[in-house]
């Protein structure tokens, strides 16, 4: 007898392919068969013709502490997220000894008390402990190692610390990390010269994951790659270029210039990118980017609370100040950057070389729509609405593509003895509801999601956690 039955269901199977009509039964957390079944279940869930897929991978989230704080994770669930791949932009929860004040930007994290993992063993048991409702995969960032060891962060580190850091990750890597991640255009790390990443990464396995926030995005995006490229290249590790864009209005129309890079570099080696489908982006209030050229909305601030919510413009206008005035009177603070153009954002999202990540910030109060709205904006607005691409490319991206790129062992598809990560979806009605200004709602057409075989969301509400801690794993060929 299987577990669950789904009958009749448009399944798309993570491969980039077009879907097809089956029943999938599911035994023991995987997915015992495929095809016409007739036999008995413990639960039978009639898909009525519903596109049933892989659990989406959300390969670029800070929900590191979110995990913990909040294991429910229906910001995800919803969506039809079952894994979310954490650690990025040079930020982590672990390995973290935090001294004083938490850094810009880990302070999107957590406050001080909230970093309590100075190793990633003791790190990988909370989230164990905690048992949240999606399974969780970790990278170690390399800004959370610098301010391990490092008495300020605007230099570069000395032999000594970088051995310690090196240190450091060779011992999360051991524990089950799937990688080290960089944030280099942020103050915090800026200063490491390339010398200092390249150090890092030579820890790193053959396969294994180097995924960064370029140290430029806007007009010096090429150069930045390069450094990025060469920093995997002696290892044998992975690329991964977090949210690519063209970022600044100068910068706008250089998706193809850009594209065309990355593709040359895949001739050589493993690179990839990810891209969230929206053209404003999201961080602390970052004085390198304050301009007139393109609206900048204040999500929150710890000196001026009450101005989350308005247009920094707006707000400057108000006080009689510059942009600069007002932006330093409202730090510490959070942002939305509009800083992307339409076109590009398209064209990097339909690069076959392009998975689905959110970079949502869980504990921003007014936070970027993407949080919550990410995977059915690609496939009801973008796939759907617009016909960027197929609604099985959407699928793609989001599955067979970031697991088998993110060494997610046998995740990210619909095939027999893989794990039921399942997500029950209607192409008709998914769409994400999140806006700029209301941005805490729930997607609408997800119907049901699976995680390791049980129910963990109705359409409604979280059902159970059964998310499990991902060490990284060889996907199996086709």
């Amino acid at each position: 007898m299987y577990d669950l039955l789904i009958r009749n269901a448009t399944v798309f199977d993570g491969a980039d392919r077009p879907g097809f009509h089956a029943d999938v039964a599911v035994t023991a957390g995987r997915i015992a068969a495929i095809g016409q079944l007739d036999g008995p279940a413990s639960e039978i869930v009639d898909a009525g013709g519903r596109a049933l897929a892989p659990g989406f991978i959300d390969v670029h989230t800070h929900d590191d502490l979110e995990v913990i704080r909040n294991p429910d994770m229906t910001s995800k669930l919803s969506q039809g997220v079952t894994t979310v791949v954490v650690g990025n932009c040079g930020i982590s929860a672990s390995p973290v000894t935090v001294r004083g004040e938490v850094p810009d930007p880990m302070n999107l994290l957590g406050d001080s008390a909230d970093f309590r993992y100075p190793d990633f063993a003791s790190y990988r048991q909370a989230v164990e402990a905690a048992a949240p409702a999606v399974n969780v995969a970790a990278l170690i960032g390399h800004t959370a190692l610098r301010q391990n060891h490092m008495d300020r962060l605007d230099r570069a580190a000395t032999a000594a610390e970088i051995d310690a850091m090196r240190t450091q990750l060779r011992d999360s890597l051991a524990a089950g990390a799937l990688g080290l991640s960089s944030g280099l255009a942020y103050a915090s790390a800026f200063s490491a010269p390339s010398t200092e990443v390249d150090a890092l990464a030579g820890e790193l396995p053959a396969g294994g994951l180097y995924a960064t926030h370029l140290r430029d995005e806007f007009a010096g995006i090429l150069t930045a790659m390069d450094e990025a490229f060469h920093a995997a290249r002696a290892p044998q590790a992975t690329v991964r270029v977090s949210h690519l864009k063209c970022a600044g209005v100068d910068n706008w129309g250089r998706s193809k210039e850009v594209l065309a890079h990355l593709q040359n570099a895949a001739a050589g080696q493993d690179v990839a990118c990810d891209c969230y489908p929206y053209a404003a982006s999201a961080s602390t209030l970052d004085l390198k980017q304050v301009t007139d050229a393109y609206d900048i909305l204040i999500t929150w601030s710890e000196s001026e609370p009450d101005q989350g919510g308005r247009l920094l413009a707006d707000i400057a206008a108000g006080w009689n100040l510059s942009l600069m005035e007002a932006a330093i009177r409202l730090q510490p603070a959070g942002a939305v950057y509009f800083c992307m153009d339409e076109a590009d954002v398209r064209r990097i999202l339909s690069h076959p070389l392009t998975m689905i990540g959110s970079d949502g910030l869980p504990r921003d109060p007014r936070p970027h729509p993407r949080l919550w709205g990410t995977f059915p904006r690609v496939l009801g607005h973008y796939a759907r609405d617009e016909q960027l691409f197929p609604l099985h490319t959407a699928v793609h991206k989001m599955t067979g593509l970031p697991a088998s790129r993110f060494n997610m062992g046998m995740r990210g598809h619909v095939r027999e003895g893989w794990w039921a990560d399942l997500v029950l979806f209607d192409p008709a009605r998914v769409h994400d509801t999140a806006s700029f200004h209301d941005p805490v709602r729930a997607a609408a057409g997800i119907d049901a999601v699976w995680v390791n075989g049980r129910l963990a969301y109705d359409g409604r509400a979280v059902a159970t956690r059964a998310g499990r801690f991902l060490a990284p794993e060889a996907t199996p060929a086709a």
